[in-house]
């Protein structure tokens, strides 16, 4: 199904019945990737599965847009179809979205599940470091007219060597998007959550590590973080067994 909100072909689809359940993808994801999470849920929820804009069958923003505007977007989405009283599940992007959106209070949340969220700033290795620095150098030597074409084939060399896969597979206003979105950081909003928050974390992430996941655990007044030991940062789909006796626990 599609609704048009803010001038965007917005994708999504239902199923089930009872209390919502809204379920937001990570960033370069669809709804495809909730399947198996999505019909567990329908069992008992009414499930709407997204494409957020700019992926799946959603167009694009027409602005540079941050993790906010997405969540005003699903705000919009909410009221459009009248939606009461929803849970939020978000994965990766998905999380920092659901948790813009429940840290404001402009939508009445019953509760969120964060799966592996983005959004907390991790001190990077010294390593990284250098290279951030290389390669805002060659950025800023790009930008100069008269040494412009030798260093822009080079800072396009060097994105496809050290860019992350995201950054690789983005192009036009979503690597601008990706860019903005990246480097935001929501510890200051994880306090203003006051709804039962389930963190569900695959202890082998190297995307958004742990750590992260411990970090808003603390911030976020009595929120339960449930470790999914051997996974990465798709536990849904690496340890569902275990990410269901979660889910369900938490739902019941």
């Amino acid at each position: 199904m599609f609704i048009k909100l803010e001038n965007l072909r917005f994708h999504y689809k239902v199923s089930g019945s009872g209390d919502p359940v809204i379920l937001l993808p990570g960033w370069g994801r669809n709804i495809d990737y909730f399947a198996q999470l999505g019909e567990h849920l329908a069992k008992k929820f009414t499930v709407y599965a997204l494409d957020l804009p700019g992926f799946g069958l959603s167009t694009a923003p027409e602005k540079v847009w941050g993790s906010p505007e997405y969540a005003n977007l699903l705000n919009r989405f909410i009221d459009e179809l009248q939606i009461t009283n929803p849970i939020l599940l978000g994965h990766s992007f998905g999380g920092k979205v659901a948790i813009c959106l429940a840290a404001n209070d402009s939508v009445q949340i019953q509760k969120v599940i964060l799966i592996d969220s983005s959004g907390i700033q991790i001190p990077k290795e010294f390593k990284t470091k250098i290279r951030i620095y290389f390669f805002k150098l060659l950025k800023f030597l790009a930008s100069l007219p008269i040494i412009k074409s030798i260093f822009a084939s080079k800072m396009e060399l060097y994105r496809k060597k050290y860019g992350s896969n995201d950054y690789k597979n983005a192009s036009g206003i979503m690597r601008s998007i990706l860019v903005k979105t990246v480097h935001e950081n929501v510890i200051k909003l994880l306090p203003k959550i006051k709804r039962p928050v389930l963190l569900i974390w695959g202890d082998q992430d190297l995307e958004t590590p742990l750590k992260a996941g411990e970090i808003m655990q603390r911030a976020i007044l009595g929120s339960k973080l449930k470790v999914i030991v051997g996974s990465g940062h798709f536990p849904f789909l690496e340890n569902w067994e275990q990410v269901k006796i979660g889910l369900d626990d938490f739902l019941s």
